[in-house]
């Protein structure tokens, strides 16, 4: 493929090089190449079952180890709010206020959602300020019928003159509305950090945001710095960082050629959360928890979430000790208390690495090696929920091309539908992921592993997507918790779906579990 000078400076200026474009471009002509999935993770069978006991004796080990731990909660933060308000915007611009009844407009649409939505517009944590904005900016409004009313609502809503939240980022969005204030998702979070990751009276946070949006969150925690750290007692190391510009990714047409702009420039996207491995690369502690930004719970469930979080954080740390344990002494070849069998087992039982299928025939020195390579990686313990329909990926024991496998995230996109069996084996899965991981990012000499080198660049996948009212393909990097993670450790725990309660779309904030009372 030919390049301009044009072309070539676009992509220097992008901090990428002409191999990187070239390799996606190829990518693109290759197709999504679908991982072998080998079984669904259920209980017992990939992901274990932790009772009270078992999580009251893991959390015991946290509280002990964390003072000597660099404690962290990672949150990609970077969404817009615009798809939370999807639906909201298809009425604004397709209910006609002169002539629309809203039960004809919802009659037409078939808009049942619509209708309860609007009907509990009241419930919503910034009704108050929705409703005065449309009382100041439409003279009109109190003497409105019903449909017209909600017409200027959604309007003050998404807009501006109005709060206009749909040009927020998702993290700056109003959440929970109590007795005192009002907490957006980002404000939310510091709450949340508190209870399961401050350490002498400091809790650290990073979030990944867009670079437009930055001033927009310092802003507000400038705003709310004082109620924070008076209501939790604690004080906020609070970090940003932007998804970067050398992890966007070319767009080709359905010829697989360059797809470009108006201009006839070449056109990028981002990458996807995949390319925030590099943010999580670059930042120092020991033990770094990951959530969404959107998947929050009120004050009165935040002693429940972290009840789980600290489990898993325990449940990490007794692992991680075991692998530093048995990489001591491979690196010594010590085998005076533990055999190799032992450490192979640990890597069978513990680790779900059925990697070794002949390793007993192998040298003393080629098993010591292959097990230091394949313990001394990353560690993630992750939370799984009990699939009820919520949308996302899931926990399955995978096969690479070399014949190993291990338990992976994996998205529906990554699946061969096409395939039967394939086909069988996703639809058995009882868990999903609910973006629920506490991760180890040192390895047993203390020093930080580069997250680079256990990445699996074939797990990127190609979706469609839209640009000036044209279909392009687009190509998505590994994702952070999927592809970006697929040569850690990973160990699946079950966690109750109560410690899920995400938003995404504006009207899961009218849920009960969004409600404070």
């Amino acid at each position: 493929m030919k390049f301009s000078q044009k072309d070539i400076a676009q992509i220097q200026d992008k901090g990428l090089s002409l191999k990187e474009i070239e390799d996606q471009i190829a990518i693109f002509k290759r197709g999504n190449k679908p991982v072998k999935i080998l079984s669904a993770a259920t209980l017992g069978h990939g992901i274990s079952e932790i009772d009270t006991k078992q999580a009251d004796k893991f959390i015991c080990i946290f509280e002990d180890l964390k003072h000597n731990l660099k404690l962290l909660n990672f949150i990609p933060a970077s969404g817009a709010a615009t798809r939370m308000f999807k639906e909201l915007y298809v009425f604004v611009e397709n209910f006609d206020p002169e002539n629309d009844s809203l039960q004809e407009y919802f009659r037409r649409n078939e808009s049942e959602n619509l209708e309860q939505f609007l009907s509990n517009l009241h419930k919503l944590p910034f009704y108050e300020e929705t409703l005065s904005s449309a009382i100041k900016n439409y003279p009109d409004f109190e003497n409105s019928s019903e449909g017209i009313k909600n017409y200027y609502l959604v309007r003050s809503m998404l807009f501006e003159p109005g709060l206009e939240l749909g040009n927020f980022p998702k993290g700056l969005v109003p959440f929970h509305k109590y007795k005192e204030f009002t907490a957006t998702a980002f404000e939310e979070h510091l709450y949340e950090t508190v209870t399961y990751a401050e350490k002498n009276n400091k809790a650290t946070l990073h979030f990944t945001v867009s670079k437009e949006h930055l001033d927009k969150f310092k802003n507000e925690y400038d705003k709310i710095r004082t109620r924070v750290e008076e209501q939790t007692g604690a004080a906020f190391q609070i970090g940003f960082s932007f998804q970067d510009q050398n992890t966007d990714t070319i767009a080709v047409d359905s010829s697989n050629e360059i797809f470009r702009t108006s201009t006839q420039e070449m056109f990028f996207r981002p990458g996807g959360h995949g390319a925030l491995i590099e943010n999580l690369n670059n930042l120092d502690a020991d033990i770094v928890f990951i959530k969404n930004i959107d998947n929050l719970v009120i004050e009165s469930n935040r002693k429940d979430v972290a009840f789980y979080k600290k489990m898993l954080a325990g449940n990490l740390l007794k692992i991680q000790q075991e692998c530093f344990y048995y990489l001591e002494i491979l690196d010594a070849q010590n085998f005076t208390e533990v055999s190799l069998k032992q450490i192979i087992d640990f890597s069978k039982n513990q680790l779900s690495l059925n990697f070794l299928s002949g390793v007993e025939s192998l040298s003393e020195e080629e098993q010591i090696h292959k097990l230091k390579e394949l313990i001394n990686r990353p560690l993630r313990v992750c939370g799984m929920v009990k699939n009820e329909g919520e949308p996302g990926g899931g926990p399955f024991l995978v096969e690479f091309e070399n014949g190993d496998s291990s338990l992976q995230i994996i998205e529906g996109a990554q699946i061969d539908s096409k395939d039967p069996q394939q086909k069988e084996i996703a639809q058995n899965a009882t868990h999903f992921n609910p973006v629920d991981l506490v991760c180890g990012l040192k390895n047993y000499k203390g020093e930080k592993f580069d997250l680079n080198n256990f990445v699996d660049p074939e797990m990127s996948f190609i979706t469609s997507k839209t640009k000036d009212g044209k279909v392009l393909k687009a190509l998505e990097l590994p994702g952070l918790w999927n592809g970006a993670m697929a040569k850690w450790n990973t160990v699946f725990v079950e966690v109750p779906v109560s410690t899920f309660n995400p938003v995404k779309t504006v009207a899961d904030l009218l849920k009960p579990t969004h409600q404070p009372k």
